[in-house]
């Protein structure tokens, strides 16, 4: 531990430092924070887009005596921050690569002179020498990292620069640190503490994830050509017409806001922005292959309402703060429920009704998992890295294929501190609650295994067109050659269409049943746990797609959650079956953050990030069996031969002691 002691808590008036700042009142969980931060010391603060993570630093930083450092990637949000702060009478400044030579002499001259009570600096001006003696001669007050998720390997948006974060707060030994981060799984809390030496009693306050305002939908498509449709429709029900089709009498004139569409492609964002500004919208694409000036000027005409929708891929976003986008619409699935709830959090942060659609196609699984194992320049990613990043994104598809509340399974998921899990009652699943009739148990169980037993044919042969071609019966050249014609399961899934039986699987593939292996053709194969349901030793648990579209002959467009909006059919009855966080009693709660504090213990001795030790899923799973032998814990998932040996004991000593 390497913080210096911190110094008695001052007589501070929290509510007319408040004023100052220009806010009447604290959101949930602010006045906790700021309090944890000038007493404790130390704070891990978890809070999605729009949460209000900044107040929590800068007013500890006007109340205090020194100077407040504040590490952020986002020079845009730094420089409108300082303006603001500027204009309450707060002494603050920031230090980017993007100022001139004479103006960043001019501003580290002023810090040092103790001009400034905040200053903000992204993280590349840690490596420089100069800062780095300019800041050891401060009084500081505090350090705040943001965007502290960056830190983290295992995260969805690492960044190396910040590995330098540690080593800066090692030297300067400031006496208050609080993180910040959109990020919240444990074992990336645990990895932004381990990296930035704090220790494992940190308090984390995870809060403000519950955005009822926001209309959660997601829709599966059968052809390209179906994202249009949705993005129209969408765009339609939020902006009204576009741009070009407005008039003054027309009522739809008067609607306000814009829309963000997230792309995958470079080359889809800027083919669907294209196709959006010939249809009158006023619209641009933005990605990280556009100049900066491009990019620059594209951000510029959203923030000041000279564009309707912008079309962009992730390099999109983080510090944008404009209130009144209306929706964010994903025309495929990123990587992980954090990088989707930060994206979709970016709409509706005025508290009015906004939409978020997020759009599926066959092809993403596999083309995901083809991203995630290719080479960048030669060099292949660290396999373990390349698996936990495939557990995020299924975590993702989980939460998009399961049955209950979009809204109550992100915040189990995030582990709100104030969730209250009650429905909000517009995502598209809470509208089709109640409607439907709960599906015979035995009838899933059977086409559940019938569809594995498939799986178990192809089992790294062949790939899922192949394997749903042997389930309906299909003649390919394929199955003749390997003789798969021939066998049973041939044709065992006939009365249902290719479309169904192909959701079906992919459901299979999200429940951790069914894998894909290799990169430039995937191939299917069966886990342990698919053999566990095939064979009947364990309950096959799923929703079932839609029965519209089930039958042979049946038409092969796109679902009913495609026409609707809305999720298919016979969903409500089996709620919360696919749910994304494994529910935890009180006792495999405190298991778990036993489990976590030994993680976390264990990857500082030996030297390496938490995530080697285990990961939240193999943790969680451990607090539900409470293993009492090898064998038992054998059983969690991630628990192979190798880490059985070198954790196993250990492990079986935390549960014993915790439960």
């Amino acid at each position: 531990m390497f913080l210096s002691n911190v110094p008695p808590s001052l007589p501070v008036d929290l509510d007319a430092g408040l004023r100052r700042l220009g806010y009447e009142q604290f959101r949930p969980g602010q006045r906790d924070a700021v309090r944890a931060v000038l007493d404790v010391g130390r704070l891990l603060l978890v809070a999605p887009t729009g949460g209000g993570k900044s107040l929590t630093y800068q007013l500890p930083a006007t109340l205090l005596p020194g100077v407040a450092l504040v590490v952020s990637p986002l020079i845009a949000l730094m420089a409108d921050q300082v303006q603001s702060l500027g204009e309450r009478g707060v002494r603050a400044t920031y230090l980017a690569a993007t100022l001139g030579g004479d103006e960043l002499r001019k501003r580290m001259a002023q810090v040092a002179e103790g001009a400034h009570d905040l200053v903000y600096v992204s993280p590349e001006r840690l490596a420089f020498p100069g800062f780095r003696g300019l800041i050891s001669q401060l009084p500081l007050s505090l350090v705040a990292v943001d965007e502290a998720h960056c830190i983290s390997e295992w995260g969805h948006d690492f960044r190396p620069e910040y590995l330098q974060i540690g080593e800066l707060l090692r030297e300067l030994r400031p006496p208050r640190v609080m993180a910040c981060t959109a990020t919240a799984t444990p074992v990336v809390r645990d990895e932004i503490l381990d990296r930035l030496g704090l220790p494992a009693d940190t308090p984390q306050l995870v809060r403000g994830f519950a955005r009822p305002n926001l209309a959660l939908r997601v829709i599966e498509i059968g052809r390209p050509r179906e994202r249009a449709l949705h993005v129209d429709q969408a765009l339609a029900e939020v902006l009204g017409k576009p741009s070009a089709a407005r008039s003054a009498s027309d009522g739809a004139a008067t609607r306000g806001g814009t829309a963000i569409v997230y792309a995958p492609t470079r080359k889809t964002c800027e083919a669907e922005a294209e196709r959006l500004g010939s249809q009158g919208w006023r619209a641009a694409a933005y990605h990280a292959g556009l100049t900066g000036p491009q990019r620059d000027k594209a951000q510029r005409a959203f923030m000041s309402d000279r564009l309707d929708v912008v079309v962009a891929t992730n390099a999109f976003g983080m510090g944008i703060d404009r209130a009144d986008v209306r929706a964010v619409i994903h025309l495929a699935p990123p990587g992980s429920i954090e990088a989707y709830y930060q994206e979709v959090g970016r709409a509706g942060r005025d508290g009015q009704p906004a939409v978020g659609v997020m759009m599926l196609a066959t092809q993403d699984i596999a083309l995901r998992r083809r991203l995630l194992e290719r080479d960048v320049d030669g060099v292949f990613p660290d396999p373990a890295v390349v698996e936990h990043k495939w557990g995020l994104f299924l975590e993702l598809m989980r939460w998009a294929e399961g049955g209950s509340c979009r809204h109550d399974t992100i915040l189990r998921y995030f582990g709100d501190d104030d969730a209250e899990l009650t429905g909000c009652g517009h995502c598209d699943v809470c509208r089709s609650l109640g409607d439907d009739e709960a599906p015979d148990p035995e009838e899933v169980s059977m086409l559940v295994r019938k569809a594995l037993s498939g799986v178990a044919r192809v089992h790294r042969r062949f790939g899922l067109h192949a394997a749903v071609k042997l389930l309906r019966g299909v003649d390919d050249p394929r199955l003749a050659r390997s003789g798969l014609s021939s066998t049973r399961t041939f044709g065992i899934l006939s009365d249902r269409s290719e479309d169904w039986v192909t959701r079906l699987v992919r459901r299979c593939v999200t429940a951790g049943w069914v894998d894909f292996h290799g990169q430039e053709h995937p191939v299917l194969l069966l886990t342990s746990q698919g053999h566990a349901v095939m064979t009947g030793q364990q309950a096959a648990k799923i929703l079932l797609p839609d029965d519209e579209r089930a039958r042979s002959g049946g038409r092969s467009g796109s679902s009913r959650a495609a026409n609707t909006g809305r999720p298919s059919e016979g969903k409500a009855a089996n709620a919360g079956a696919n749910a994304v966080v494994i529910e935890l009693d009180d006792e495999g709660e405190t298991i778990f953050a036993a489990l976590r504090a030994y993680r976390m213990e264990r990857a500082r001795a030996d030297g390496v990030p938490p995530y080697v030790v285990a990961s939240d899923r193999t943790l969680r799973e451990i607090a539900i069996l409470r293993p009492h032998s090898l064998d038992e814990l054998a059983q969690a998932h991630g628990i192979g031969p190798t880490k059985l040996e070198r954790y196993g004991e250990a492990l079986l000593d935390v549960v014993a002691k915790a439960g």
